[in-house]
């Protein structure tokens, strides 16, 4: 799960533990003996060389489950000739944003992990220097199956692989479900929620966004002013809330519809993991896949993103990553179909209601709410 790790003892689980196209030919041998000579010279299998992927550090090496190793191996598995090579960089996808700005080179592939925010901002502080290609989908036979509610770029630069919806986890034996966000605000759920940073935590953005939803931009920070008085407290990332909710602080912390999956695995008392879906939503997070424009590799990058949406891809990733398929075609194991939880009515922002408006609403809610 995107910027979700499970953090130190197991056994306690709270601190713890989620312009162009891809097409074209490249000419040459690669230095690794995977040329082929034809009678006009030497042409390299296309499928052949090192795919540099870059994506955040607990997709491959989350102290209690990731995908990372099983993709490498897999992916290695079914493309012998190509070596799967990881690339985690500390600020992730601003990384890449701030060297495209400073026009230094990229010699990253694809990103795996960039949600709708992440194109948003990309296009804010690039404007028209492209950083993304469009993918060709044409070019890609599983794409059919993604599911059309999760699709987030309308310019094509990012395919979903996995999605997660963002809700409440509750302890029963201290509180009730609330049920909906206006019981959040009333008294008997004083000193009882735990949230995140909207500037500096996914699902803290993610929560916001969801009462924006709910409330309109012209009311939701009039909703998390009531929060405020109802004494919601903020924490600057999705470690530092659930830990603390772990640790029996409060009984009540925003995180993800997946909780129960790491509860049954460690043993947990499930009644201290129980999913509440206000107003009978989660906002949908999906996830997604984009390949770089500056990539020499267009057709093993378009075969990597091609295949992690393949049926096998897709039943095992949100087992790893303890995310929800993106694509129809997966099939999930009695464990996660038991303790994965989908809302009613799944909820989010389009691109196009971001682009103009993300900056503004954070910016708003960091004066008006973290600020204070």
């Amino acid at each position: 799960m995107r910027r979700r790790t499970f953090l130190g003892s197991l056994a306690g689980l709270g601190t713890a533990a989620m312009a162009g196209c891809l097409s074209g030919d490249s000419e040459g041998d690669d230095g690794n003996g995977n040329g082929t000579t034809t009678g006009t010279g030497t042409t390299a299998n296309p499928l052949s060389g090192t795919l540099t992927v870059a994506t955040y550090q607990p997709f491959i090496d989350a102290p209690s489950t990731s995908p990372g190793d099983w993709v490498k191996s897999e992916f290695e598995s079914e493309y012998p000739d190509a070596t799967l090579e990881w690339f985690t960089p500390e600020s992730e996808l601003n990384y890449f944003i701030q060297r495209r700005d400073q026009k230094v080179t990229i010699d990253t592939d694809v990103y795996v992990g960039l949600n709708v925010d992440d194109l948003v901002r990309i296009d804010r502080k690039l404007g028209d220097t492209s950083l993304l290609r469009p993918l060709d989908r044409s070019a890609l036979s599983n794409v059919q199956y993604v599911r059309e509610d999760l699709e987030f770029d309308p310019q094509d630069r990012a395919i979903p692989f996995d999605t997660g919806y963002i809700s409440l986890v509750y302890d029963e034996n201290e509180v009730e479900n609330p049920g909906t966000f206006d019981a959040l605000t009333r008294p008997e759920y004083e000193d009882t929620l735990l949230a995140q940073n909207a500037q500096t935590s996914d699902p803290g953005q993610a929560f916001m966004l969801w009462t924006i939803a709910a409330m309109g931009e012209d009311g939701y920070l009039d909703y998390w002013r009531a929060l405020k008085d109802n004494g919601v407290r903020i924490f600057g990332s999705w470690n530092d809330a659930y830990g603390a909710y772990s640790e029996g602080e409060r009984p009540i912390v925003v995180s993800y519809s997946t909780d129960q999956v790491f509860a049954n695995r460690y043993d947990q008392d499930m009644s201290r993991h129980r999913v509440g879906f206000l107003n009978d939503q989660g906002y949908a997070n999906p996830e997604g896949m984009a390949v770089f424009e500056s990539t020499d590799k267009p057709e093993l990058a378009s075969a990597f993103v091609d295949w992690m949406l393949s049926q096998k891809v897709q039943s095992r990733i949100p087992v790893l990553n303890v995310q929800f398929p993106a694509t129809t075609t997966a099939e999930l194991d009695e464990e996660f179909d038991q303790y994965a939880h989908e809302p009613p009515e799944p909820v989010t922002h389009t691109y196009d209601e971001l682009a103009g408006n993300l900056g503004d609403w954070t910016e708003q809610w960091a004066r008006e709410i973290a600020g204070n």
